[in-house]
């Protein structure tokens, strides 16, 4: 344990020291517990969630860095490889690909890019998966749109 709480204040160290170098990325230690972290990520441009905040907990294990982070989504968000109710996320650096190497920010930046390239044969949510695999990116798009609209969008007036 003691190694993941070194790792961890490294981490964030570094996450205080950079904080200007990726503007898609806020990522915040709770006061209290090293082991529990948020972010904010900007949905990444020429995509449907383009102009969103997404909100992700983090839930680090005491064997991190030698085990992935749990890491959800709280902003509700239509994405094949996002579970719809419970924000679980489907990705293999989190699950069978992890790599000590990671770190918190790289984590962020994987989600980043998975958002813009989903991967629909390895759904969560099935309805949007269903929507590509069948060729509607369009409806998928709109869908996914009309969500980071009602969910990730700071509200007007």
């Amino acid at each position: 344990m003691q190694a993941s709480r070194a790792r961890l204040f490294k981490e964030y160290k570094e996450v205080q020291r950079e904080k200007s170098a990726d503007p898609d990325i806020t990522l915040v230690c709770d006061d209290s517990n090293i082991f529990k972290w948020n972010a904010l990520i900007k949905g990444p441009s020429e995509t449907p969630f383009e102009g969103g905040v997404f909100q992700l907990a983090f839930s680090v294990p005491e064997q991190y860095p030698l085990q992935p982070p749990q890491v959800r989504f709280l902003t509700k968000i239509f994405h094949p490889n996002v579970h719809f109710k419970t924000g679980e996320i489907c990705l293999d650096i989190l699950k069978n690909a992890w790599s000590p190497a990671w770190t918190l920010q790289s984590v962020c930046r994987a989600i980043i890019a998975l958002m813009a390239h989903p991967e629909p044969d390895s759904p969560l949510n099935c309805d949007s998966g269903n929507l590509l695999r069948s060729g509607d990116v369009r409806g998928y798009q709109s869908m996914a749109r009309m969500y980071t609209r009602l969910a990730a969008m700071p509200k007007k007036g």
